[in-house]
């Protein structure tokens, strides 16, 4: 549901760029639709394992590229070996449109090529602590769409986990795009508010995150 006040676009770095409502509640449902069909296989949703061995609190399927702590393949050697389903044509097409309108550059928008998609699923429970999108070869912007539950965005600096760092609501339907300087910044997902999500948009809890990412790998 859109705020009653619109939330104005914003540019919370230079290179990241919020821009609220980005997502109207049908698009958002439909995407709901496609990740539950994701999530089922060939590669199903699972918790990823930190080297440490444990596993994250964040339920992750991936698109294109399987992205597991801290590296890229085809094969998903660590949830059943099955191989990645392909980043759809009209969700690469949605990430080219989120980069021409938060940087309002429709030539950035049209060189984007998206090859990897990692959709994550907080529940009530789940965060992400500060870390950098760095095993990508590439300084292509991430997109971040948001679906669901409101949550906490925490987007630092690229020097360090701590501070300075700003703390963002992200909305369902919220579009977050950071690159150039902004590319390789720090940032997480301290708090999930529960609850919170228009039941329109066609979830009953928890919060998805989809990002696109340009790998570079080839």
């Amino acid at each position: 549901m859109s705020a009653l006040i619109p939330r104005p676009r914003r540019t919370v770095a230079d290179g990241a760029v919020l821009v609220p409502d980005w997502l109207d509640v049908d698009r958002q449902r439909g995407i709901v639709d496609a990740c539950r069909e994701w999530a089922r296989g060939p590669v199903p949703m699972r918790a990823a394992r930190l080297p440490t061995g444990h596993a994250m609190s964040v339920q992750t399927v991936c698109l294109g590229w399987h992205w597991q702590p801290y590296r890229y393949s085809r094969v998903a050697d660590d949830a059943g070996g099955g191989r990645v389903l392909p980043v759809p044509e009209w969700l690469a097409e949605l990430g080219k449109r989120a980069v021409a309108d938060a940087y309002d550059d429709p030539a950035a928008g049209a060189a984007y090529e998206p090859d990897a998609a990692l959709i994550n699923f907080y529940d009530d429970a789940a965060r992400m602590g500060m870390h950098r999108d760095q095993e990508e070869r590439c300084g292509a912007p991430v997109v971040s769409l948001s679906i669901g539950d409101t949550c906490t965005f925490r987007f630092g600096n690229a020097e360090t986990r701590g501070k300075p760092y700003t703390d963002v609501g992200l909305h369902s339907g919220d579009l977050f795009v950071f690159g150039g300087p902004s590319r390789f910044a720090y940032h997480g997902v301290p708090k999930v508010f529960p609850g919170t999500a228009d039941p329109g948009c066609g979830l009953t809890s928890g919060r998805l995150n989809i990002t696109l990412r340009v790998t570079g790998l080839g």
